[in-house]
This record gives structure tokens, C-alpha cells and sequence, in this order.
């Protein structure tokens, strides 16, 4: 009985019946609340599109440019690292302290509000969460009860679908500041210079009570009112100890002397380029040093005023990191306000001629492909390529040189032959592999011409392809945002080529230094080459070391050439004086000798691997495998009369009454050149007149005129055309015949004239007195 009496007990409802129909009542329009907002939701989604003005930052990310939004805004994005503390403090206790609390409505504020405006009639407080303010932000109407409605339907979708701090971004980014100024981060750039972590206190609080009066308060105009405000908050922060008393202070004390700037305008041309290649990020991370950026501005800047009484007004750099291969400075022009002189042409991307710039990539790419080594001996002599005959810079000529004198001194014509050896196609594929883009478009078009300038090429290609001998003959291309973790690269060179041309490329004694650097106080460790346009339009000086690539340009972007430009002169000068900034502190240390490189023995006078009558030795670098290994033949035996008076060969060697004698063997256009310019050498005896053998190696080599080419004469001036052939050492005399018919006789080197007779083809040929044989063909025309 007691058990059923108990049980009978527990049947009775837990709440009185009135409870339970206020719950059931709460219930329903909980659920009738949810279903209605579900609907609403679904009609009335949340959508927006917040256009941010795009941001360009540098390595440590401050703000070095900025452009307008779509809509004509200054509305800077601001990431949630970004936020201020201090400023985030101060918002949510003057805007909405209970922020992390409410469901994106505060009740009780909306009812106290209610009561204080209906007993005074008029507004005295609101009720606006920073959830509301945002939605209001995001969809701006006039004040009326509707929109007041509306506005708390927002803001319920906001604290659905973002989480509290993801609203709390939103109104950082969102909230005005008076004029086209929106978000925390512009305000902080565009008032103080500088990103909203570095604000003070004063300067965190003086942005949190702006946005109450934008219009009224306006920095640069109402400061003293600004400070007023500023100061009351400031005393109500100390009052509830929402920060140390020393501090607010201090921040009591701190004057406001801002105004409204202008947005930075550091690294306009890099700016430009980065905001049109990447137009859909809010803010582009670049890779920019601010630091390094700003020196080779000011650099370039004044040395550029030392250069315009010399009608030269343009400069530009580009300054690579060659450990992470990134841009750290990007100098389009030298002064971007220079209307007159094109001041906004970006000269990094400007294709210009190269001059002798690319002469480094050209003799690594031959020693890899085993046609010389750094001692090989080549000739420095007049030449004639169908008509292109290239000179020196100097118009002078070295005769033989080794070919680590011809880089490091810059020589036009051992550059023209060692191309000639290469093969133009070759060198082609090789530069179009390291993104030389104009030069794979015109990739047919190129001649010989095209090691001395005849090409068109950008700073960014010339500097990107120096960086890749620091290294080791890896291309890498640059890298231009933070976030490019990239690791392609192509090996252009191998790393032994491209050592050996480090080495050279470090000489002090050579004509590119330019002629005040011995009085610096300091040189850089660097590797560099100079280059001068045909016209001197433009001069060109890239250096390298471990740590940085830089290249620098100088000329005019009009194209207009001045006679006092080079590169020695106008551009390695600011090459250095960059290079003592940035890496003023540097350690001496160099490239290692990478493997696969090895030294041998060559002889002085070819460069080749010493034989047994060479006397004079040095050591070289070479490629095992790869680098030429035949012997020295600077010498050759020929059998002569024991008087000396004339030389055998095998076909009239007599039984006796000879000897063996060493003489130099010499290439016919060096022979030439010596005859040329009366420098005395060692000739060979002439040969045995009564040796019936007919010779066939070693013909004579007509060098003008220049086989199957069209000359345009006038008659009335009888001008006439020379014939010059190079011959054999122990060539004497030549025999010149025109169409078969014999024309005259001359000394080997001699210079011989001639008038053509008539318009029409011509058969020129060249016998010496060993019975060899050349021919070629011309065509003549004359002018009516």
C-alpha cells in the first residue's frame, strides 16, 4: 500500500499548470521565431561584397602604396593580426562591452534606451551593438524604425553565419572615419603614417571616438575638439582601470599634430606593376626591402643630379636577393614626378640595347661546350664576317689575348669569333632559356651582331641572368610575394663555367673601373660587367655578390645618346655607392670552387696543354671531359737549307745539307694584322722554288671583298674595290685574277685596287706562290 501511495506521489506534474503554459507559450515562439528568421533568411539572404582598395606591402609590412577601391574609397583591408589591442580595448568599451556576450542584440540596452529617449523625447543614447552597427555599415539606409528592424535581422544573420571575431574585423574594416576613409587601417596610414600595431594610446582612442561624429571631428581640421573628446574618454578608461595609469598619462599629455596624407607612394613603378598582375588580392605581400628601397631611391636620386648637365636624365635599378631570389628594390626611374624627361616610364621593363652585357653568359656557355678555357689564347685582329666587321670599343686591337683578358677588358671582336664558334642559334636557345623574351620573338633575326648590342633586352632579364652566376648557373626566376615558395629553376650554365667567369669578372685592373675609384674609401667585393649602346644611348653596370645582384641602367628614355655616356662612367659609379650601402658590412668571403673544376698546366703563348717545346707555363681551370685537351701548337718543325735561305718538305727534302728549326705558327690573320701594324715577328724562309708538289691545305683567305655580296658603285666617282687576302707564314707573293683572267701581282698582305670594267658577276680569285688556290663570287651594280 505505502509503495502504490508513492507512486501515486511521482504522478503529480513537477511545475504547476500556469508554469507550464508559459513555458509551452515560449516554446512556440522560439520555434515560430527560429522558422520565421529560417524563412527570412532564405528570402532575404546576407550577401555582400566588401571592394577593398588595394594595398601594397613590403617584406616587413608596411604600407608602400595604395590605390582607391572600386567604389572610390579609402578602405584598406585589415588582417586579424593587424588589430591593435589597445585600440580593440578601447572599441569594445566604449561601443559595446557585453560584444562577446549578446547574440548580436542587447536587450536590455535596446529597453533602457526605449525608456531614457521616451522620458526626455528625443535621442539621447542607443542601443546599437557593434553586430548592428555592422550590418548597418553593410547595408546603409536612412534612420527610420524599418530600418531599424531590418538592421536587427542583419544582425542576427552576421552572429549566425561569422564568428565574433570575424564581426569584430568586419567593423575594423568598416567603420568611417570622415571623407572617403574607411576602416582602421587606412585612418592609421592615411592620418598617422603607419600600420595600426604601432599606434600609441592616444593615438588607439583618438581612432575609437571618430567614428561617433566622422563629419564633426575631422583630423587636420577639429583637432582641438578631437583632443577634447579624446581627453574624456581617456579619463573614463582611467576611471574603470582599463589601462595603467602611467600610460593614460601619458597619453593625456600626447598632442595631435596630424592631418590628412597622401597615401604612400613608395616604389611607384613596382607598385603599378604589382597592383595590374595581381588585381584580385586586397593586399599584396610583396617582397620589397623598405629599407633597401629607400637608398637606392635617394641614391640614384642624387646621383642622377650630377649626370643632367651632361643631358642625361634618366636611371634605373633593380636589386635581387640572391640567397631567397627576391626583389628588394625596384627603381623604374630615378625621379617618377619627371614629366619632361618621361620620369614614369618604368626603365626596369623598357626594352633597350644590351651593349657588351651579355658577353659573360656567352663565354661560360663556351668553355661548356668545350671550345676554350680561361687561358685559351684567341686573336684580337680585324675580321670580316660577310660584310659585318666588327671593331673594339677603342678601335685598337690587342693581336693575341687570352680570353680571360677579352672579357674582363671587354673585347667586341674575340666575343664576335667565339660566337661565331658557338653557333648565333646556339647562344639563342641559351638566352631564351634564362627569359630573355624579345630575344626569343626575333630568335631568326639574329646575327652576329647580336653579342655587341644588336638585340633588344629589359634590366629585369640582364640582372635576373646575373643573379644566376652567384648561383651557380641556376636561373631562377624572381620571386615577388611573400607567400612564393617556388623552387624551379633551370641550369643555364654549370657551376664550373660559371665560377670561372666570377673570377674574371672580379679583376680591378681593367678599363670598366671607373676612373675616380681608386679615391673611394672603400670597394666593393663584387663581381661586375659594364655595357655601352651603339650611339651611347645606353650604359649598363651589373655586379654581384653572395648576397645581392644589383643592375642599374643610365641614358635617357627618349633614346637620345650623349656622348659622355658609358658604362664604365655613368653607370658602375651608383653600381658601387649602392653595393657600399646596402652590404656596406659584408664578409669578404667568395664563391667556393665548385666541383668538377680542376687545374692544369698550358702553355703562355696558346693556353692549350703545354708539349715539350713549350717554355713558358701557367695554370688554368679547366672541366675534365668537357674543356679541349689537345697540345700546345704554338711551334711548328720546318726543315730549312743549312744557309736558312729556304724551306723543304717532304716532297723535296734533299738526302742532306739541312736542318730542323722551330718557328712560330702563326694563323694568317694574325700574320696579316702583324704587317698591318709593322710589328716585327719570325718568318718562314721561303719555300724550295723547284718542289713539284702543289699545296692544298692552307689556301689564302680572301678577306675583300667579302664573297657573294652585292656593290653598288658610281661611275662617275671610278671608285674602285680592294683585294686583301690572309695567307700562310711562309707565303711571299699572290696572284689576283678577275673572271680567270690574270688582273696583277702582290706581296702576301699587300693591299691591291681595282676598278670592275662593266656591271655584273665577278669571279675573284687569290693564288699564292705555293699554288693555293681560293674563289669567290660578287655581284656589281652602278648607280645611273
Amino acid at each position: 500500500m505505502q509503495l502504490l501511495q508513492e507512486l501515486k506521489h511521482y504522478r503529480k506534474p513537477l511545475l504547476p499548470r500556469s508554469s507550464r503554459r508559459v513555458i509551452t507559450y515560449l516554446l512556440t515562439l522560439l520555434l515560430s521565431c527560429t522558422l520565421a528568421f529560417t524563412i527570412l533568411h532564405l528570402l532575404f539572404p546576407l550577401k555582400f561584397n566588401l571592394a577593398y582598395s588595394p594595398v601594397i606591402t613590403a617584406s616587413d609590412g608596411s604600407v608602400i602604396n595604395a590605390f582607391l577601391s572600386p567604389d572610390d574609397k579609402w578602405r584598406m583591408q585589415l588582417e586579424a593580426k593587424e588589430i591593435n589591442p589597445v585600440l580593440k580595448t578601447a572599441v569594445l568599451l566604449k561601443e559595446d562591452r557585453y560584444f562577446y556576450y549578446h547574440p548580436g542584440i542587447n536587450l536590455v540596452a535596446i529597453g533602457r534606451a526605449f525608456v531614457n529617449n521616451t522620458i526626455r523625447g528625443k535621442t539621447t543614447s542607443g542601443a546599437s551593438t557593434i553586430t548592428m552597427q555592422v550590418a548597418r555599415l553593410l547595408y546603409p539606409n536612412k534612420r527610420t524604425y524599418w530600418h531599424k528592424i531590418t538592421e536587427l535581422f542583419r544582425a542576427l544573420q552576421l552572429e549566425w553565419m561569422y564568428s565574433k571575431d570575424e564581426i569584430l574585423l568586419l567593423y575594423f574594416n568598416l567603420v568611417p572615419f570622415g571623407g572617403n576613409i574607411e576602416g582602421v587601417k587606412a585612418a592609421s596610414v592615411l592620418y598617422f603614417h603607419q600600420s595600426p600595431q604601432e599606434l600609441s594610446l592616444a593615438q588607439a582612442v583618438t581612432l575609437a571616438v571618430i567614428p561617433n561624429k566622422p563629419s564633426s571631428l575631422r583630423i587636420g581640421v577639429q583637432n582641438s575638439r578631437i583632443v577634447a573628446f579624446r581627453n574624456k574618454w581617456l579619463q573614463y578608461y582611467r576611471q574603470i582601470g582599463a589601462f595603467p595609469d602611467k600610460d593614460i598619462a601619458d597619453a593625456l599629455q600626447e598632442p595631435l599634430a596630424a592631418t590628412r596624407q597622401d597615401a604612400p607612394r613608395v616604389a611607384p613603378h613596382f607598385a603599378y606593376r604589382m597592383f595590374r598582375q595581381y588585381r584580385n588580392q586586397p593586399v599584396i605581400k610583396t617582397t620589397l626591402n623598405r629599407q633597401v628601397q629607400e637608398q637606392v631611391e635617394k641614391l640614384a636620386y642624387n646621383y642622377l643630379q650630377q649626370l643632367r648637365h651632361k643631358n642625361i636624365h634618366n636611371a634605373s635599378v633593380l636589386v635581387i636577393n640572391n640567397q631567397t631570389h627576391t626583389v628588394e628594390a625596384y627603381l623604374g626611374s630615378a625621379d617618377f614626378t619627371d614629366a619632361a624627361h618621361g620620369g614614369q616610364v618604368d626603365g626596369v621593363r623598357a626594352i633597350r640595347s644590351p651593349g657588351s652585357t651579355l658577353k659573360p653568359i656567352l663565354y661560360a656557355a663556351a668553355i661548356d661546350q668545350g671550345l676554350l678555357t680561361p687561358k685559351t689564347i684567341i686573336s684580337d685582329v680585324p675580321i670580316d664576317y660577310a660584310g659585318y666587321r666588327p671593331e673594339n670599343y677603342f678601335g685598337n686591337y690587342s693581336g693575341n689575348i687570352t680570353i680571360e683578358q677579352a672579357l674582363a677588358t671587354s673585347l667586341n671582336v674575340p666575343a664576335v669569333k667565339v660566337l661565331d664558334q658557338l653557333e648565333v642559334q646556339h647562344f639563342v636557345q641559351k638566352l631564351s632559356m634564362a627569359g630573355f623574351s624579345q630575344i626569343r620573338k626575333e630568335k631568326n633575326q639574329l646575327g652576329l651582331s647580336l653579342i655587341l648590342g644588336g638585340c633588344g633586352v629589359k634590366l629585369e632579364e640582364l640582372t635576373t641572368l646575373f643573379a644566376s652566376f652567384a648561383n651557380q648557373g641556376r636561373y631562377i626566376p624572381i620571386r615577388w610575394l611573400q607567400n612564393d615558395s617556388s623552387k624551379v629553376y633551370t641550369q643555364v650554365i654549370s657551376p664550373a663555367a660559371a665560377y670561372m667567369v666570377n673570377q674574371i669578372l672580379t679583376q680591378l685592373k681593367r678599363p670598366d673601373l671607373p676612373h675616380n675609384a681608386h679615391n673611394s674609401t672603400r670597394l666593393p667585393k663584387i663581381a661586375w660587367k659594364t655595357g655601352t649602346s651603339y650611339g651611347r644611348k645606353d650604359a649598363w653596370s651589373i655586379g654581384y655578390n653572395q648576397k645581392y645582384t644589383v643592375g642599374v641602367w643610365v641614358g635617357n628614355f627618349s633614346g637620345e645618346g650623349v656622348p659622355e655616356l658609358n658604362g664604365t662612367d655613368s653607370a658602375t659609379p651608383l653600381l658601387f655607392d649602392i653595393f657600399n650601402s646596402i652590404d656596406y658590412n659584408s664578409p669578404e668571403s667568395w664563391f667556393k670552387e665548385p666541383k668538377g673544376t680542376r687545374y692544369r698546366s698550358v702553355c703562355v703563348e696558346s693556353g692549350m696543354p703545354v708539349n715539350s717545346f713549350c717554355t713558358s707555363h701557367t695554370t688554368d681551370t679547366y672541366i675534365p671531359g668537357v674543356s679541349p685537351v689537345a697540345k700546345c701548337t704554338h711551334l711548328k718543325q720546318v726543315k730549312v737549307s743549312a744557309d736558312g735561305s729556304m724551306a723543304y718538305c717532304t716532297s723535296c727534302l734533299p738526302d742532306a745539307g739541312y736542318t730542323e728549326k722551330w718557328f712560330p705558327n702563326y694563323t694568317p690573320e694574325i700574320l696579316t694584322f702583324y704587317n698591318s701594324e709593322h710589328i716585327p715577328y719570325q718568318q718562314l724562309p721561303p719555300h724550295n722554288p723547284a718542289c713539284p708538289r702543289i699545296f692544298q691545305e692552307s689556301a689564302p683567305l680572301i678577306t675583300s671583298p667579302t664573297a657573294d655580296m652585292e656593290y653598288i658603285l658610281e661611275r662617275e666617282e671610278h671608285q674602285q674595290l680592294m683585294l686583301h687576302a690572309n695567307t700562310h707564314n711562309e707565303v711571299k707573293q699572290v696572284y689576283w685574277y678577275l673572271n680567270d683572267k690574270f688582273l696583277r701581282a702582290g706581296a702576301a698582305n699587300e693591299k691591291v685596287f681595282f676598278e670592275p670594267p662593266h656591271a655584273g658577276h665577278y669571279k675573284i680569285s687569290c693564288t699564292d706562290d705555293q699554288g693555293r688556290n681560293t674563289d669567290i663570287q660578287i655581284l656589281v651594280r652602278y648607280l645611273e
